[in-house]
């Protein structure tokens, strides 16, 4: 073989190899599109860097595999959906209360599912390995909550909290925490958030939120 055909054999060799290397690259970057979804999108704008943001999401899914997660009993459920009931009828009369207790009652389930739940921050990372399309809503939910404790959440504030807070509620539950289709209204008091029916807890847990897009706002004179 002469030395011209050695170096063209060195070549091809190096180009398959970069091919390779390309490939496997962009085969990991969709797996992690495809599991974190636009939570991916999140951490490589938070990051600046895709490469940074790629390396902490790989973390993630490293730390998310040492947790000893859990699935909840069919009586875990139903005592979680009733409570959720409970919370949904509560904020007809304390919208303020209804959502401190949906975020005490998310938190609960969230440990009980066997996710940590001390750092905030380090919470929202364990959560986003698979219920990334919900975490988005958790966040929201989260920030109003704040914002209420501090008197500065209006009613419609309120009442997009805790929509918010039932898609995470109900992707870690694995099905809807209301059945029923019936809106609670009562004069001069502000709109019973509506039962979510159209949800479908599937793919990965993900939740249908159709009611999120297109809330049913309450008469600003009601507040």
């Amino acid at each position: 073989m002469s030395a011209g055909q050695v170096i063209v054999l060195v070549i091809v060799l190096l180009v398959v190899l970069a091919a390779i290397l390309f490939g496997l690259r962009a085969a990991r970057r969709r797996k992690l599109q495809k599991t974190f979804g636009p939570e991916y999108d999140r951490v490589v704008a938070d990051t600046g860097s895709r490469a940074d943001a790629e390396k902490e999401l790989r973390e993630r899914e490293r730390r998310h595999a040492d947790l000893e997660l859990k699935e909840l009993s069919p009586e875990s459920k139903a005592r979680y959906s009733a409570a959720w009931e409970e919370v949904q009828i509560k904020f007809v009369d304390s919208p303020n209360e209804a959502v401190g207790t949906a975020d005490d009652l998310v938190t609960r389930l969230i440990a009980e599912r066997g996710y940590p739940t001390g750092d905030y921050d380090d919470q929202l990372a364990n959560l986003s390995v698979e219920h990334a399309r919900t975490l988005g809503n958790y966040r929201d939910a989260h920030e109003i909550s704040d914002r209420s404790r501090r008197g500065e959440a209006t009613t419609e504030d309120l009442r997009q909290a805790l929509v918010h807070y039932r898609s995470l509620f109900a992707d870690l539950l694995g099905e809807n925490p209301v059945q029923s289709t019936t809106t609670t209204t009562t004069t001069s008091r502000p709109t019973a958030v509506p039962a979510q029916t159209d949800a479908q807890v599937a793919d990965n847990r993900t939740v249908n939120n159709s009611d999120v897009a297109n809330p049913t706002r309450p008469d600003a004179n009601q507040r």
